[in-house]
C-alpha cells in the first residue's frame, strides 16, 4: 500500500477517479483489518461515513465541491461530535454522545471532508505514550509492542497505519508533535488561539491548542486553512485575517537561519535520534539553510512549570465531571454515606473515584495541592514567573535566527509499559516540546529519518508568532527533497 496524500485523494476524486464512497469504504474496511492490532480508533461511524460519502458524490457530480469535498479524514476523541461518542479515553464520558460539533469538525465538515469517527488518546489528553485510555493502549504501527507517543496517539498511529490519510489532534504539551514523530508523519500544533477550542474538552485551557496530522506538510496546510480561524464562543480564539497556509510550501530556503538551542543537543538525547536529526539538517543546509547555535538556557524549568500549570488547570476543568448532570454516574455509594458525608458527596467521590483513571488523578492530586491555600503563592505564581522567562528565551534565540529546529523526543518509541511504574520519566519525555506550549508558539513535527533500530525520528521546527506558514514551507521543502515521510510500516 502506497501513502495517500489528501493531495492526491482530493485530485482523484475532483477529477472522478474514484468516488467518496468507494475511497470511504475501502479506508473503512483498512480500520476493519487493521484496529485490533493497532486500536487507534475508540468509534468507528461507518454508517454516517458513507451517507456522508454519497452526499458528497452528488456535490461533486453537480460541480459544486469543493476542494476537499469526499476526503476522509478522523477526529481526536475529545473534539465534540454531533450524535457520536465523545469519550476523551475515559470511563467518565463512555456514553457521552455530543449534542453539537466543535467548531474544528464543523468547519472541517463544512470543507467537505468526511470524518470516519473518533481516535484513541490518553485519557482527557493527559500522558506522553497513549497507555492511559480506557480503552486500552494504542500501539505504533512501526512495532506493536513500542508506543506511539501521546495524547494524540491514536490519531498518528491511524494515519501511519493507512487507516485514515489525515487526522485532527490536540497539543498541550507536545501531543502533536511527539506523536507524530514517534509515528513517522506530519503534524502541527498552531500559535495559540489560532485555533478555535471551543468543543474540544479542557485539559488545560492556556495550553490547548488543536492542530491537523498527516503524511505530509502540504497536507496539514490544506487542513489548517480551514481549521484556523477567529471564533465568537471561543473567549482565546485570536481576532485576525484568514491565511493561507499553503503560501510559503514552495518558498525556497537560501538564506533562511535556522537555530540550534544548545540544551537541545545535550546529555539526555540518544545518539542515533542525534544522527537522524543531523542528517536532516545537513539536508536543509543542502537546499540552502544555515545552522547557528543560540540558547534556551530555561529549558530545564519547563518541566517543573509545566507539571504545575497544567494539573492546576486541570483540576479546576475536570470538576464539571462529577456524576450529576452527564458521564459516569456510581450505581452504588451509600456505603460512603457518614455523619461527615452527605449522600450528594458520597455520589461525587464515588463517581469521580470509578470514572477517572490513575493518571487523571494523580494530576487532579497535584493540582488542588498547588492552588490550595497557602501554596498558590509558592507554586502557581512561581510557576506562572517561570513561564514568562521561558517565552523571552524564545523571543531572544529568534532575534538571532528565524525559526529553531531540534529534536522532538530525546529517543525513538520505547517499549509499551516500559514507563509504567515510573511517571516522572515520562514527563521527560516531553522536554523537548513543553517549552512551546508555554509560550504559545507555533511548532511541527516533521520526519527525519530512523533510529538504529528502524523507528521514525521526528524533527521539530519552532517558529515566531504566527510563522505556520514559514514552518510548513521548511518542511515541505525538506520533504521534496527526502523519502522519510513516504515510508510506512511493514
Amino acid at each position: 500500500m502506497t501513502v495517500q496524500t489528501i493531495k492526491s485523494l482530493a485530485d482523484a476524486l475532483a477529477q472522478k477517479k474514484v468516488s467518496s464512497r468507494e475511497l470511504v469504504g475501502q479506508y473503512l474496511d483498512r480500520i476493519d483489518a487493521t484496529n485490533a492490532s493497532v486500536n487507534a480508533f475508540i468509534t468507528v461511524d461507518r454508517d454516517g461515513a458513507l451517507a456522508a460519502a454519497d452526499v458528497a458524490d452528488k456535490a461533486i457530480a453537480a460541480g459544486n465541491a469543493s476542494p476537499l469535498t469526499g476526503v476522509p479524514i478522523a477526529h481526536k476523541d475529545l473534539f465534540c461530535t454531533e450524535g457520536v461518542l465523545t469519550t476523551c479515553g475515559s470511563k467518565m464520558l463512555a456514553n457521552f454522545v455530543s449534542p453539537y460539533d466543535a467548531t474544528v469538525v464543523s468547519q472541517l465538515k463544512a470543507a467537505g471532508t468526511i470524518s470516519l469517527g473518533k481516535t484513541n488518546l490518553d485519557e482527557f489528553a493527559m500522558g506522553s505514550t497513549s497507555e492511559s485510555s480506557f480503552y486500552g493502549a494504542v500501539k505504533n504501527p512501526w512495532k506493536l509492542d513500542r508506543v506511539p507517543g501521546g495524547s494524540s496517539g491514536g490519531s498518528a498511529a491511524a494515519v501511519a497505519a493507512g487507516m485514515v490519510p489525515a487526522a485532527t489532534g490536540t497539543d498541550t504539551g507536545g501531543s502533536i508533535r511527539q506523536p507524530a514523530g514517534l509515528c513517522g508523519i506530519t503534524g502541527i500544533k498552531p500559535t495559540y488561539g489560532v485555533v478555535s477550542r471551543y468543543g474540544m474538552i479542557a485539559y488545560a485551557s492556556s495550553l490547548d491548542q488543536g492542530g491537523p496530522m498527516a503524511h505530509t506538510a502540504e497536507d496539514c496546510a490544506l487542513l489548517l486553512n480551514h481549521m484556523a480561524g477567529f471564533d465568537t464562543r471561543d473567549s482565546t480564539s485570536l481576532e485576525r485575517a484568514k491565511e493561507d497556509y499553503t503560501a510559503d510550501l514552495d518558498k525556497p530556503l537560501d538564506g533562511l537561519r535556522i537555530g540550534l538551542p544548545k540544551e537541545y543537543f545535550g546529555e539526555g538525547l540518544a545518539a542515533d535520534v542525534r544522527a537522524a536529526i543531523e542528517g536532516a539538517l545537513a539536508e536543509l543546509r543542502k537546499l540552502g539553510a544555515t545552522t547557528v547555535e543560540v540558547s534556551l538556557p530555561n529549558t530545564h524549568l519547563a518541566i517543573p512549570a509545566y507539571y504545575v500549570i497544567a494539573p492546576a488547570e486541570a483540576s479546576s476543568n475536570l470538576s464539571r465531571f462529577d456524576g450529576v448532570r452527564y458521564g459516569h454516574r456510581a450505581a452504588d455509594y451509600k456505603d460512603l454515606v457518614g455523619p461527615k458525608t452527605s449522600p450528594l458527596d458520597a455520589m461525587y467521590m464515588r463517581s469521580r473515584a470509578e470514572g477517572f483513571g490513575a493518571e487523571v488523578k494523580r494530576r487532579i492530586l497535584v493540582g488542588a495541592y498547588v492552588l490550595s491555600h497557602g501554596y498558590y503563592d509558592a507554586y502557581y505564581i512561581k510557576a506562572q514567573q517561570l513561564r514568562r522567562l521561558i517565552a523571552q528565551d524564545f523571543q531572544q534565540a529568534l532575534q538571532s535566527c528565524d525559526i529553531i529546529a531540534g529534536p522532538v523526543a530525546p529517543t525513538a518509541a520505547w517499549g509499551l509499559g516500559q514507563m509504567a511504574d515510573d511517571p516522572v520519566q515520562m514527563y521527560l519525555a516531553d522536554i523537548y516540546t513543553i517549552a512551546v506550549n508555554l509560550a504559545g508558539l507555533p511548532a511541527l513535527s516533521t520526519p527525519a529519518g530512523f533510529s538504529a533500530e528502524g523507528l521514525p525520528v521526528g524533527l521539530q521546527l519552532i517558529g515566531n508568532y504566527f510563522a505556520e506558514a514559514r514552518l510548513l514551507g521548511v518542511a515541505h521543502r525538506l520533504q521534496q527533497a527526502t523519502d522519510w515521510h513516504l515510508q510506512q510500516p511493514k
